[in-house]
C-alpha cells in the first residue's frame, strides 16, 4: 500500500475539476431536503409556537390550534417517548417549560398544509410569567452567569514578563456575533416504513450526531434511524449541531401520526431560533521591547454561549489555541469562559474559535504599532514564530519557516512596497479620501478539539461492468468535498472522474463519522477513501498480473486501463479486470477507515499536540475610505495561501475567495442587534432578515482579487499531499480590517492610535474618523480642538 501523501503518475487530484453539482446548481434541478419533502405523498409540515419573552415560565394551551381546519397533531412535552432534549449535555429541552430566549419554539404544529399548521400555531396561547433576562456579555459578567468549564492556556510567567517589558499596554477588546444566513435554511423530512423503521432526510454537517438525537428522543436505538444528508445549501458550522432538535420534530411527528412530517424554517425563524458566531468580551494586558518584541501577554476572553452549552466548550478552547495566531509569545496566560445570556444558543461558526482568537492579536498589534512607532507590517514580521518555536499549549510549530517565505513572496508579488509609496502620495493629494494597504498572516491548526472525532470512514463498490460506487461520511455543503472525494478514488483507482460515481451520505452505509467540520473533511474522508480504494486495487492487482504473466508488484493501474512494467503496450481496461476478478470469486468492495495520527491533547489542562499541522497564509489589503460618509471600499486583495498539494485547485481557490469574503463580511458589515431595553420586547432580534442584517455582496467584492498557493507545499500526513482549506482563509479577512484602522489613521497625526470597533460599519468608521480629525487638530492647537469638540 502507498504512503498516504504519495502521488501515482499522471493523477486525477491536482487538476481543476468542476464541482461534481455545479451543473445541477446553475439549473436549479439539485435536490435538497424540502424539495425531497415537496415530492413526498401526504407530508404533514410543521410550525413551531416561539416565545414571546426572553425569559419566562411558559404555560401553553393548544386546544384552539384544533379548531384550524387541517391541523392534525400537536407535538408537546407529553408526546416524547424518550428524553425530552435536543443536545448532547442534557441542558437543551426539545419542549421547555421555561423559555430562556425570545424566539424560542415552545410547541410545534402538524398541519396538511403550511398555512393550516401556521394558522393552528397562531390559535395556540400562552401564559408567561417573567423572569430576569441578560442580553448581552457585560451582563453577564456583572451577573456571573457563566456555564460549563474553565479553560486556562499558560506559558511562563507574564506577570512578571509584563513587570519588566519596556512597553505595556492593556485595553478590551469587544466583537460581534455572525449570523450563518445559508442559502438554504434548517430542514428536515422524516417517514416511518412498514418495519417500524425511521428514515430522516436532514440538511445536516453530522448525520451520525443527528442519528442519535432523534434515537434518544424517540426511545429507540440508533440503528432504528437512517438519517441521509443528500446535500446542503450551505452550512459554515450551523448544522453542525442545530439541526438535530429540528429532525427529532419532524421523526416524533412521524410516529405519532403515520405520516411523513417535513419542517423548513423561513427566513425569520431561522436567524431568531439558530445560534450564531460567538461574540467575545476580552480584557487584556500585552508587553513588548523597545524593538517591538512581544515580551508577554495577559487576556481574559469572555465568549457569549446563549442559553445553553452546544459547542460552546470546544469553540472557546480553539479561541484559546488561536490567541498567538502567527506570533511568538514567550510568556502568556489566557483565561476562557462561557457566558449564560438569554439568546439563542452560539454555536460553530466557520473557523470554530479560531478567528475570535486571533483577532484579540491581530488587533493589539494594529492598536500599539503607532505607538510604539514601528510599522505595523514590521511588527507583526518581527514577531513571527521561527522553527523549533512551541505553540502556547506545548506543540512544535511544524514548517513555520512558510510564515517568512509566504509573507516575502507576497510582499514581492503585490508590489506592496511601491504601492504604499503611491498611496502616501495620494493621501497627500486628499484630505477627505484617505487609503491604506495591510498585509496580515494566519497561522490555523487543523484538526478536531476532540480526540475521538479525527476519524473517517468510507465505503466503496465496485460493480461487474468495471463502474465504482463511493460512499463516505462527510457531507456536501457546496464546499466541493464530493468532488474531491471522487478525485481521491479515481486516483486511487487509476480511473477518469467519469467512471466514478458517488452516493449521498447515508447512516446506514458509513457508520459513527465525524461531523464535517474543522476544515477536516478531506483530511479524514479522504484517507478513508483512499484506503477503501487500495484494498480493491491491491486484490484487483493479482488478478491482473495473472492475465499479464508480470510481478503483482509491477502492475499499474492508470487512465481507466492496467498494464505491467516491462510491457505498456499490452494493457487491459479496468471492467476486463474486474469481471475476471468477480469470475474468480475476488472481493469487489471494502470499508476504508482512517484515524488521524501524532495528536494527542489533556483538555483539562490545555496541554499537549492537538493538531496535525498548520495551515499558513497572508493576505494584503487596500482600502479607501471617505471621511463624510464613512463608507470603505476594498480596491484590490492580494492573497497567497498554504493548501499543501491542492486536491483540486479550483475548489481551493474558490474557498479561499469566499472564506476571505465572508471574513470581511463579518468584521465590517455584518451586525446582529438585540433589544437591550427594559420594554415588552426585551432579547428580541431586531436583524433578523437581508433588509435589516447587512450580507456582502458583490458591490463589496474587490475590483482587483488574486489569491496564489503556495508551491512546493507538500503535507506528509495528509491524503496526497494536500492541506485542509475550509476555515484558515476566513482569517485572512484581518487585513481588510487593519487596513481600513491604518486609512483611518492617516486622517489624525503621526502616531494616532485608532481604537476600531468591530463590525467596523461606516457608523463605527466614521466615528473613527472624526477622531482622528480631532486629534490631528490638536495636535496643532489643543484650544481649537477643545472648541471643536464643544
Amino acid at each position: 500500500m502507498s504512503t498516504l501523501a504519495d502521488r501515482p503518475a499522471h493523477p486525477i487530484v491536482g487538476i481543476r475539476a468542476p464541482h461534481e453539482s455545479a451543473k445541477l446548481h446553475v439549473t436549479g434541478t439539485a435536490m435538497y431536503t424540502d424539495d425531497v419533502a415537496a415530492h413526498t405523498p401526504g407530508v404533514l409540515t410543521a410550525w413551531p409556537v416561539q416565545s414571546t419573552h426572553a425569559h419566562a415560565h411558559v404555560r401553553v394551551d393548544v386546544s384552539g390550534a384544533y379548531d384550524v381546519p387541517g391541523v392534525v397533531r400537536v407535538l408537546s412535552a407529553d408526546d416524547v417517548p424518550g428524553v425530552n432534549d435536543a443536545g448532547v449535555h442534557n441542558d437543551e429541552p426539545l419542549f421547555p417549560s421555561v423559555a430562556q430566549f425570545y424566539g424560542h419554539a415552545l410547541v410545534w404544529v402538524l398541519g396538511d398544509t403550511e398555512e393550516a399548521a401556521r394558522l393552528g400555531a397562531e390559535r395556540v396561547t400562552i401564559d408567561y410569567t417573567p423572569l430576569p433576562s441578560l442580553i448581552t456579555v457585560k451582563e453577564a459578567i456583572d451577573s456571573d452567569s457563566f456555564q460549563g468549564n474553565e479553560r486556562t492556556v499558560s506559558r511562563g510567567d507574564a506577570a512578571t514578563a509584563l513587570h519588566g517589558s519596556a512597553h505595556v499596554f492593556e485595553g478590551v477588546t469587544e466583537f460581534g456575533g455572525q449570523e450563518h444566513f445559508y442559502l438554504e435554511t434548517h430542514a428536515a423530512l422524516a417517514l416511518r416504513d412498514s418495519e417500524g423503521q425511521y428514515f430522516v432526510q436532514s440538511s445536516s454537517q453530522h448525520p451520525s450526531e443527528t442519528q442519535e438525537i432523534v434515537a434518544h428522543v424517540l426511545g429507540i436505538t440508533s440503528s432504528e434511524v437512517t438519517v441521509q444528508s443528500l446535500r446542503m445549501g450551505g452550512g459554515f458550522g450551523g448544522k453542525e449541531m442545530q439541526p438535530h432538535g429540528f429532525a427529532a420534530i419532524a421523526a416524533l411527528g412521524a410516529k405519532l401520526t403515520g405520516r411523513a412530517v417535513r419542517l423548513r424554517l423561513n427566513r425569520t425563524q431561522d436567524i431568531t431560533m439558530t445560534g450564531k458566531r460567538h461574540p467575545f468580551h476580552i480584557t487584556w494586558k500585552a508587553g513588548f521591547d523597545t524593538e517591538g518584541h512581544i515580551q508577554g501577554l495577559e487576556a481574559n476572553l469572555t465568549c457569549d454561549g446563549g442559553w445553553s452549552l452546544d459547542l460552546s466548550e470546544p469553540v472557546l478552547a480553539r479561541a484559546l489555541c488561536h490567541v498567538d495566531n502567527a506570533y511568538w509569545i514567550p510568556h502568556l496566560l489566557a483565561r476562557g469562559r462561557v457566558a449564560r445570556t438569554n439568546k439563542a444558543s452560539n454555536t460553530a461558526f466557520r473557523g470554530f474559535g479560531g478567528p475570535q482568537g486571533a483577532f484579540l492579536i491581530e488587533d493589539i498589534l494594529g492598536r500599539v504599532a503607532p505607538l510604539l512607532g514601528i510599522d505595523p507590517i514590521e511588527l507583526r514580521a518581527r514577531n513571527f514564530y521561527k522553527p523549533g518555536q512551541t505553540a502556547p499549549y506545548g506543540q512544535v510549530v511544524k514548517d513555520a519557516e512558510r510564515l517568512d517565505d509566504i509573507w516575502t513572496q507576497l510582499r514581492a508579488e503585490s508590489g506592496l512596497d511601491a504601492r504604499r509609496a503611491e498611496i502616501a502620495a495620494f493621501n497627500a493629494r486628499n484630505p477627505h479620501v484617505k487609503r491604506a494597504l495591510a498585509m496580515t498572516p494566519v497561522k490555523f491548526g487543523i484538526s478536531f478539539n476532540f480526540a475521538a472525532f479525527n476519524q473517517g470512514g468510507a465505503l466503496v463498490h465496485v460493480y461487474k461492468d468495471g463502474s465504482v460506487l463511493v460512499n463516505h461520511g462527510g457531507t456536501e455543503m457546496g464546499q466541493g468535498l464530493h468532488t474531491k472525494m471522487l478525485q481521491v478514488a479515481a486516483t486511487a483507482l487509476g480511473l477518469g472522474l467519469h467512471q466514478v460515481r458517488l452516493a449521498p451520505t447515508r447512516t446506514d452505509k458509513v457508520p459513527n463519522t465525524s461531523a464535517t467540520a474543522a476544515s477536516s473533511g478531506a483530511d479524514l474522508n479522504g484517507g478513508a477513501v483512499k484506503n477503501a480504494c487500495e484494498q480493491i486495487r491491491d486484490r484487483l492487482a493479482r488478478v491482473a498480473s495473472r492475465m499479464l504473466d508480470a510481478d503483482e508488484e509491477d502492475v499499474r493501474f492508470g487512465g481507466g486501463y492496467v498494464t505491467a512494467l516491462g510491457n505498456p503496450a499490452q494493457r487491459l481496461t479496468f471492467a476486463e479486470v474486474v469481471g475476471s476478478a468477480y469470475l474468480q470469486r475476488v472481493q469487489l468492495f471494502a470499508a476504508g477507515y482512517y484515524r488521524t495520527e501524532g495528536i494527542h491533547w489533556d483538555a483539562r489542562v490545555m496541554q499537549g499536540s492537538p493538531f496535525k499541522y498548520y495551515a499558513y497564509g497572508c493576505s494584503a489589503t487596500e482600502v479607501e475610505i471617505d471621511s463624510f460618509t464613512g463608507t470603505y471600499r476594498v480596491r484590490r486583495v492580494d492573497i497567497v495561501h498554504d493548501v499543501g498539494d491542492s486536491l483540486s485547485p479550483m475548489l481551493d481557490i474558490g474557498q479561499i475567495e469566499g472564506g476571505y469574503v465572508q471574513g470581511v463580511g463579518w468584521l465590517t458589515l455584518e451586525e446582529l442587534r438585540w433589544d437591550t431595553s427594559d420594554g415588552p420586547h426585551r432579547g428580541r432580534l431586531q436583524t433578523q432578515s437581508a433588509s435589516t442584517y447587512k450580507l456582502p455582496s458583490f458591490s463589496e467584492m474587490p475590483e482587483q482579487f488574486t489569491v496564489r498557493l503556495y508551491e512546493n507545499a507538500r503535507e506528509t500526513g495528509a491524503v496526497y499531499g494536500s492541506k485542509a482549506v475550509g476555515e484558515p482563509p476566513f482569517l485572512l479577512a484581518f487585513s481588510a480590517r487593519e487596513a481600513i484602522r491604518e486609512a483611518v489613521a492617516a486622517f489624525g497625526p503621526a502616531g494616532h492610535a485608532v481604537d476600531l470597533p468591530s463590525p467596523a460599519t461606516p457608523e463605527t468608521v466614521y466615528w473613527a474618523v472624526s477622531a482622528a480629525q480631532q486629534a490631528r487638530v490638536a495636535s496643532v492647537d489643543p484650544q481649537l480642538a477643545t472648541a471643536g469638540a464643544e
